[in-house]
C-alpha cells in the first residue's frame, strides 16, 4: 500500500511539469502613464485654436478592453481616423493605478465617473465643451461607427460656428 501511494504521488509530481501556463495578454500601449497630461493638453489647445479645430480629449487606460476596442476601430476605419484627424487635436490621458490624473480630471469635472473610455471635447482655448458617455456610441457588441461619426460631426468646430446655423 506504501509503495502504491509513494508511485501515485510521483505520477502526480511528474505531470505537473506538464500543465500549460495561461496564456499572457498582450502589452497594450495606447495610453502613457508617464505623460504629462496637462502639457499634453496645453499643446493639444494651442495647436487647435490655430488651426480651428477642437480638442478630443480620450479618457482611458491600457488595462480597458473598451478603451483598446475604440482605439483600435478608428484605425482600422479610415473614414473615421480622417474625421478625427481634421478635425480635432487629439489627446490620450491615462487613467490607470500608476497614474489616475487626478488634478487634470478634477479640473474636467471627474469624467471618470462615466466609466472608461469616456469622450471630451475642448474648445481652442481650452474650455470643457462636452463630455461624451461611450457607452451611447455602442450597438450590438462594440461601438458603432455611425454613432461615433455623428458624435465627432456635431461636435466639430465647424458645426458649433453661427454661420454654418442658420435656421
Amino acid at each position: 500500500m506504501k509503495k502504491t501511494l509513494i508511485i501515485f504521488a510521483l505520477a502526480l509530481l511528474s505531470t505537473t511539469g506538464f500543465a500549460q501556463t495561461a496564456p499572457t495578454k498582450p502589452v497594450v500601449n495606447i495610453y502613457n502613464p508617464k505623460a504629462n497630461a496637462q502639457a499634453d493638453i496645453d499643446a493639444a489647445v494651442a495647436k487647435a485654436k490655430k488651426e480651428k479645430k477642437h480638442v478630443f480629449i480620450q479618457v482611458g487606460g491600457n488595462w480597458c478592453i473598451w478603451c483598446i476596442r475604440f482605439h483600435d476601430l478608428v484605425d482600422a476605419t479610415p473614414a473615421l481616423k480622417e474625421l478625427l484627424n481634421k478635425n480635432y487635436e487629439t489627446v490620450l490621458l491615462n487613467w490607470s493605478p500608476e497614474n489616475k490624473n487626478e488634478a487634470v480630471l478634477k479640473k474636467l469635472s471627474y469624467p471618470g465617473r462615466f466609466g472608461f473610455p469616456v469622450f471630451l471635447i475642448l474648445d481652442g482655448d481650452g474650455k470643457l465643451i462636452h463630455t461624451q458617455n461611450s457607452a451611447y456610441l455602442e450597438e450590438g457588441s462594440g461601438h458603432s461607427v455611425k454613432k461615433i461619426t455623428e458624435f465627432l460631426k456635431n461636435w466639430n468646430y465647424a458645426a458649433l460656428q453661427p454661420e454654418n446655423n442658420k435656421y
